[in-house]
Order: structure tokens, then C-alpha cells, then sequence
């Protein structure tokens, strides 16, 4: 199974009912450009804010004028993510723009508790420089978190949903029973597979069945026909 978590972002998670579900995780690569996209808006912010608290300055007085502007600019720094994290779409404007969303890692709506203590933790994340250890954090943790999302318990998921397939995938192979007996939720991971097999390229889905190498008795293509094989049967006998 190891293989096969490092080959798919798609995360399992067991809620306290114990019903399943999956989120698709957002590595750092993606996660990069959508923090690029919101610092360009927030330097187009900090000038928009410089030239108007400029002009303020001019009835109130350079003091006060510069005053408010050290204020809206920190309101700005730490709570322009907060804000729209916490928002209906769950994402800020370049999280959205790259098909991203905040969540706790149940994939419910993060809180504003959680927002808040995942940007705070931006600092530390950005240590040394550039968000080196936040980038560390991501590249060794399953879900990709940074310190931020490990302390606050989220994840940044991306927010479309997978399309329901009308039919099965066709695929070259002949049903035939798994040589041994499968739980119901071996059973699950195989209709899975499956269903996820058109989203993949032939080396991964090789790569995949070779982990199955236990179950299929073989590796490569021929383990991938008898994985399929073990599919359509599992799916011909649901239907009876």
C-alpha cells in the first residue's frame, strides 16, 4: 500500500462514524503558484493602500495618515488569507484561481480558530527563507501540510468534484474470481481502482497492480489484466 500512496494524492479518511471519505491533497508545486498569485494581489494592495493613505495624510496630518496606513497594511499581512479561508468558498483568490480550498482534514469547512493559527504559523514556516521549512514540512508529511496545517489541523485540498463516471471503464480481460476470499473493504479498493483507472496513465496504473502482486500473482501487464479480471467479476456479481 505504500506504493500506492505515494502514486496518488487521493487520501482516505475515516470520519468518527466511520464512514469513509477522500480528499484529494494539493502537493507544494501547486500550492507555490497559488501563494505567488496572493502575494502579487497583496503587493497591488500595499500600493493601492500607499497612495490613498497618501492623499488622507494631506487633511490628517503625516502622523495619523501613516498610522492607519501601518494598520490596514497589518490587517492586510495577517488576515487577508484569514478572511477568505473562512469565507463560503473556503479558498483565497489564488487558492481558487488553481482549483484549491482550506479544510480540516475530516474535509470539513476550516474554522476561524483554525485559519487563524495556520497564518500565524507563516512565519515559522518561512524559516529559514522562502518557506523552507514549511516546504520540508509538506514534502514529508502524507497530506502535504506544512507546521501551520499540522498545528491547526487542516489541509488544502483541491475543491472540484470528481466527476461521477456513467459506465465502467472497458478494459481487455475476462472475469474471474480473486483466488482468495476479500473483505468488503477489499472488495471497495478494487471497484475503486477501477473506477480511478481512466484518470492514470499505463505506467501508474502498472505501478498500482504491481502492488497487488500478492493478490494478482503476477507484475506488469499481466497483473494488471488479472486485477481487471478481478474487478469485472466483482462488478458482474453485484449486479445478480
Amino acid at each position: 500500500m505504500a506504493a500506492a500512496e505515494l502514486t496518488d494524492t487521493l487520501q482516505a479518511v475515516e470520519l468518527a462514524d466511520g464512514v469513509e471519505i477522500h480528499l484529494r491533497v494539493a502537493g507544494p508545486a501547486v500550492r507555490s503558484v497559488a501563494w505567488l498569485i496572493d502575494f502579487l494581489i497583496l503587493i497591488v494592495c500595499y500600493i493601492v493602500v500607499g497612495i490613498i493613505f497618501v492623499i488622507v495624510s494631506r487633511w490628517t496630518g503625516d502622523e495619523i495618515g501613516q498610522g492607519l496606513m501601518m494598520l490596514c497594511m497589518f490587517l492586510l499581512t495577517w488576515f487577508y488569507n484569514v478572511v477568505f479561508e473562512v469565507g463560503a468558498k473556503g479558498a483565497s483568490p489564488g487558492q481558487r484561481s488553481m482549483g484549491l480550498k482550506v479544510a480540516g482534514v475530516s474535509g470539513a469547512p476550516v474554522l476561524l480558530s483554525q485559519s487563524i493559527i495556520r497564518n500565524l504559523l507563516r512565519v515559522i514556516d518561512f524559516l529559514p527563507f522562502g518557506y523552507l521549512l514549511g516546504l520540508v514540512c509538506c514534502l514529508f508529511t502524507k497530506k502535504f501540510q506544512r507546521l501551520g496545517d499540522l498545528v491547526a489541523n487542516t489541509v488544502v485540498i483541491y475543491s472540484g468534484k470528481k466527476k461521477n463516471l456513467i459506465a465502467p471503464p472497458k478494459v481487455n480481460a475476462e472475469p474471474s474470481a480473486p483466488p482468495v476470499a476479500l473483505s468488503r473493504e477489499e472488495q471497495a479498493a478494487l471497484l475503486l481502482f477501477v473506477e480511478r483507472a481512466l484518470q492514470w496513465s499505463d505506467a501508474r496504473k502498472i505501478e498500482l497492480s504491481n502492488v497487488l502482486e500478492p493478490l494478482t500473482g503476477a507484475t506488469g501487464m499481466s497483473g494488471l489484466s488479472r486485477l481487471a479480471g478481478m474487478t469485472l467479476w466483482l462488478q458482474n456479481r453485484g449486479r445478480k
